[in-house]
């Protein structure tokens, strides 16, 4: 969908980088390696996106950042699009509002990156998860996303263990304790 509207695969992956988790700030030599594309690619498209104030930049030292502005007018929408785009918001409605006892809900994996997959990597925290009743709604929200989505359970306590070395690999989309 969001390739069919923005012809440019690079600014697609940009929105993606900076719209996903919104705090991502990322410089150009950095999105390049990331990307596997050119540097000219990379700045031409970043450029644009700040022209139009959807991405603001600042300065360390030598290394200019790029990050989501968050006071862009089409910010919210932006971040909807692009949270549509990769199936999160069916993901909550399918999974996570099913699980009473589910606490938290995690992204993992390469799109935390801006790199689109055709799997999305979901961490679920909750105790006692009835996992016959998750793969159920899985297969429901991949036939709705058009991915495939490989999730992992943890009960709370694992899972703090777990993300002490992965807290930079995960983004948090759904928390009970928000709602």
């Amino acid at each position: 969908m969001l390739d069919t509207l923005i012809t440019s695969k690079t600014r697609v992956k940009l929105l993606l980088k900076f719209f996903i988790n919104t705090s991502t700030r990322g410089y150009l030599r950095r999105l390049a390696l990331e990307f596997n594309e050119s540097t000219n690619a990379i700045r031409v498209e970043l450029n644009r996106l700040e022209e139009a104030g959807i991405l603001k930049s600042a300065f360390e030292g030598n290394k200019r950042f790029f990050q989501a502005n968050s006071n862009h007018p089409l910010f919210n929408e932006l971040n909807s699009i692009v949270r549509k785009y990769i199936g999160i918001d069916q993901i909550i409605n399918n999974i996570a509002l099913r699980m009473g006892n589910l606490d938290k809900v995690f992204l993992t994996g390469a799109i935390l990156k801006g790199i689109e997959e055709d799997v999305l990597h979901i961490i679920l925290v909750g105790k006692q998860l009835d996992e016959v009743f998750l793969l159920k709604l899985a297969n429901k929200a991949e036939e709705l996303i058009s991915k495939k989505i490989k999730y992992c359970c943890f009960e709370p306590f694992n899972f703090e263990t777990f993300k002490e070395n992965k807290e930079s690999d995960l983004f948090l989309i759904w928390d009970k304790s928000v709602i």
